[in-house]
This record gives structure tokens, C-alpha cells and sequence, in this order.
């Protein structure tokens, strides 16, 4: 990742059920053509042209389908990068895509923000030596970026910012992605929230349309689990259980299988064959 930022400028690929992706990365998107379906965070959202999504560090993002037309461009960001354009920015409030992360742009709106991309894909093509402040000017123009990222979708952010059970829901997911490792327990993260775990599932309920807080902790470890077996992570299912912060094998053994109805080793077994 050249300077903590890659950009992929056109992507003409066939959009299937491939299982989750939890990137550690923030990955922005823009459907040039097309249409797909994909569920974020336990949630369905589509994707047609000029649809503008951004995909927080750490969450589940799951393929379902996309048209044989279905074409975007992409962009990603290193946490670094993400963590230095908090502070670049006037608008702090990244928590907002982990519950509306599709953005409708017009056609005009859209080549904006294509023209700051291609011009993301000009500074990054130097080098450090020909361009000493090449990541200092990368930074600004992603926060050009974004602020008219917040211009152009203020309508929606006013939906967003008014409803209160949405916004528990945001700082819930941060939370567990950020210490899903410490505990499992909605007890816990209800504390984090200074709110009583049946008023956490009273709004991750509503916010969610159904999903409890207990799922989406599940379903995120689960995530996280595959995830690590998939690439490799660790030598054994034992290195994974205490990579995912459980002091027992055993445990997340038990856990996997009461989640995913099939053991760790079934689904080692079966992702190799």
C-alpha cells in the first residue's frame, strides 16, 4: 500500500458469495455501473451507479450478488491514514457508515469525487524523494474528499443524527470491533454505553430490525474466526482460539459449533478441501 493509500480505479469483477471479509482497512467504493447486494454488519445494502459506500476497519462485509455490468472503483486507506484523517477533518463523525454506509450521489456529484481520486492516483505516483510532502498532500486531499462526502449526503445524516436507537448502534459495533477480544458479553458492552443490556437490546432491536446484541457479537467472532482460518493466521484452531481471546480451546470450540451448527475442524476441514 503505496503511502498508506491504494486506488483501485476500475474493477469489472463478478460480485458472489465469497464468505465475510473483515478488512483492517477502510475501503471506500463508487458503482460506475451496474448494480450488487452485499450485507454490512448483519445488514443488506445495495449498490447501483454512483452509489458512493465506505466500509469501517473491522467490520463484516459480506458478498451476495451483483449484475454481469456491476463495475466500481476503489479505494483503500491504511489505519494510519484513517486515524491521521480524523484529525485532517472539521467532521468527526465516521461512526455514522457503520450504520448508513451508501451514500446516492448525482452524476455530477459523482465526477467530483472520481476527480479527487485521479488526483489521490497523481500524487501517489511519486515518490517520496520527488515529492518530499507527498503524504501530508495525500492526507489533504482525502479530507477535501471527505468534507464534500458530508455536503453532498447532509439530508441522510440528518435522518442518521435524530434517530437515537441508530446512534447506539454505531458506537455498539465500534465496540465490539474494538474489544470483542476482552468479552462477549452484552452485559459489558452496555456498560461501555452507560446503558442497561434491555435497553441495548431494546435499540440494536429496532436499529437492526430484529438482530439482538448477543447475534451480532456471535456472528462478528464467527466472522473474525473464519477469517483466521481462511488465511492461514495461526498453525493450529487452538492458536486461533487464544488469538480471538478465548482462554480455552475448548470454549471456542464449544462456541463455533453452537453458532455455526458445524465444529471448527468441519469447517477447517472443509475450507481446504
Amino acid at each position: 500500500m503505496c503511502a498508506g493509500i491504494l486506488i483501485v480505479r476500475k474493477v469489472n469483477k463478478a460480485f458472489v458469495d465469497n464468505g465475510d471479509f473483515v478488512f483492517p482497512h477502510i475501503i471506500m467504493t463508487l458503482c460506475l455501473s451496474g448494480s450488487a447486494r452485499a450485507m454490512y454488519d448483519m445488514r443488506e445494502i445495495t449498490h447501483h451507479r454512483n452509489d458512493l459506500t465506505i466500509f469501517m476497519p473491522g467490520h463484516i462485509m459480506h458478498p451476495i450478488e451483483g449484475t454481469d455490468d456491476f463495475s466500481y472503483t476503489l479505494l483503500f486507506i491504511s489505519p494510519k491514514m484513517f486515524e491521521d484523517l480524523r484529525f485532517s477533518t472539521f467532521s468527526h463523525d465516521f461512526e455514522k457508515y457503520n450504520y448508513a454506509p451508501v451514500c446516492s450521489l448525482t452524476d455530477e456529484q459523482a465526477a467530483h469525487l472520481l476527480a479527487i481520486v485521479d488526483m489521490l492516483a497523481v500524487i501517489a505516483s511519486h515518490t517520496d524523494e520527488e515529492m518530499p510532502h507527498r503524504y501530508q498532500t495525500l492526507l489533504a486531499q482525502l479530507a477535501v474528499g471527505y468534507e464534500l462526502l458530508n455536503c453532498y449526503r447532509r439530508d441522510q445524516d440528518k435522518q442518521w443524527s435524530e434517530n437515537r436507537h441508530v446512534e447506539i448502534y454505531s458506537k455498539f459495533c465500534d465496540l465490539v470491533v474494538k474489544n470483542y477480544r476482552e468479552s462477549r458479553e452484552v452485559k459489558f458492552y452496555a456498560s461501555l454505553l452507560n446503558l442497561t443490556p434491555k435497553y441495548l437490546s431494546k435499540a440494536i432491536r429496532d436499529a437492526t430490525g430484529g438482530i439482538s446484541p448477543i447475534e451480532w457479537i456471535e456472528q462478528y467472532v464467527i466472522a473474525q474466526a473464519k477469517r483466521l482460518i481462511e488465511i492461514g493466521a495461526t498453525p493450529t484452531l487452538q492458536e486461533t482460539a487464544y488469538m480471538l481471546g478465548f482462554f480455552e480451546p475448548t470454549s471456542f470450540y464449544r462456541y463455533f459449533k453452537r453458532v455455526t451448527g458445524m465444529t471448527a475442524k468441519q469447517y477447517l476441514d472443509y475450507y481446504q478441501s
